[in-house]
């Protein structure tokens, strides 16, 4: 359902009343959007006509913005700040468009990062755009698109695509494991278990899943996979992992696998966007994208 058009104000009124707000005088709002200081009082003027709402305290000359005003300004400003984002991404690609989408660090790094060149070279007029987000977010505030997301179930009010479950792999440097010689998913458990903070239930399953008794002591909690990685590179005890993380490390011999298999972790990983959006054409291409390389 469309809005009346009275609520959809024009660009021009709303970079006034937002330049107004944050400069805090129309002279200083003239400058920046070369005008004069007369065309940014008759804009403010007609922005608040439109709406039907005072929007400023008028002190002489000098305009004290109310404080629904201010919210208002807020507002205002990250729709202009997105409208921006577009403008210069359809600049920059006026053929295709723009993804903003959120990962998770490790994972971005380790397993998305490695395969976007297949991506790019499928879909050479996308733009696209990353930033790290570790935890859920609200999509409302946020100018991503997308997101990668790690959990037991996505975040309310998005809809999600799985792409595939986590399978997690205990390790540690060879020298630790030439030092504590380890034989069994027992012996393990009695090391200097890493922990992950958002994963502070991954020991205990693979305790349980190897038909063991969970240690009671913890280990250094880490907030990231890398800086684990590394530490248990370094000797410094028993990492539980990613497999698509361990897998180069044990490759490169920097990390060896403990004793007890492979288990499926706490979560899984999906691509999350908001729920009823209407998707553009270079979100619809990387679902598809990741879709498929998921499954393989």
């Amino acid at each position: 359902m469309s809005l009346p058009r009275r609520y959809i104000p024009s660009v021009s009124l709303l970079s006034a009343f937002e330049a107004v707000c944050r400069l805090g005088s129309t002279s200083a709002a003239a400058r920046e959007l070369n005008l004069t200081q007369g065309a940014v009082s008759r804009l403010v003027q007609n922005l608040e006509g439109q709406l039907g709402v005072t929007l400023f305290q008028r002190e002489g000359r000098r305009l004290q913005p109310t404080e629904p005003a201010l919210a208002y300004a807020r507002d205002v400003r990250k729709a202009l700040e997105l409208i921006a984002r577009a403008s210069l991404g359809l600049r920059a690609n006026p053929g295709s468009g723009v993804l903003n989408l959120a990962i998770l660090p490790t994972f971005g790094t380790r397993w998305l990062a490695p395969r976007l060149g297949e991506f790019l070279a499928e879909n050479p007029g996308v733009t696209l755009n990353l930033g790290t987000r570790m935890r859920p977010f609200d999509f409302s505030t946020e100018t991503f698109d997308a997101a990668i997301h790690f959990g037991i179930r996505p975040w309310p009010g998005a809809e999600h695509l799985p792409l595939f479950e986590e399978r997690v792999i205990a390790v540690c440097s060879p020298a630790y494991a030439a030092e504590h010689r380890m034989e069994t998913a027992e012996d393990v458990a009695k090391q200097s278990l890493f922990q992950l903070e958002s994963r502070p239930n991954a020991w205990g399953a693979w305790c349980a899943h190897h038909g063991i008794e969970a240690p009671h002591r913890q280990g250094v909690m880490f907030d990231q996979f890398a800086p684990m990685t590394q530490a248990a590179a370094h000797g410094a005890g028993v990492a539980l992992l990613p497999e698509f993380l361990a897998r180069p490390e044990i490759a490169e011999g920097r990390l060896v696998p403990t004793p007890g298999e492979a288990v499926s972790g706490v979560g899984s990983y999906f691509l999350v966007w908001p729920a009823g959006a209407t998707l553009s054409p270079p979100l619809i291409a990387f679902r598809d994208w990741i879709a498929r390389t998921a499954a393989q």
